[in-house]
């Protein structure tokens, strides 16, 4: 299984995103919005090209909510 690492720039928007959720909505909603990042990530890594695709050329798209899609190369 392999390691993944979260590039500065994915880093800082998710910090602003976990602001936004605590800010407009609650903790709650924040937390499980984490399981569902944390349950998604273990799915990269135990099965990296379990998900399709993107357009973005060679990168694979992990919808993690309607409104939040995470993009991932594997090497």
């Amino acid at each position: 299984m392999r390691n993944v690492i979260i590039s500065k720039t994915a880093s800082k928007k998710l910090e602003r995103l976990f602001d936004y959720l605590l800010a407009k909505w609650s903790v709650k909603v924040k937390n499980d919005f984490i399981k569902k990042l944390d349950k998604n990530l273990l799915l990269i890594k135990k099965h990296p090209e379990s998900f399709p695709l993107s357009q973005k050329v060679g990168l694979r798209k992990c919808v993690i909510t309607k409104q939040t899609t995470l993009y991932y190369k594997w090497l």
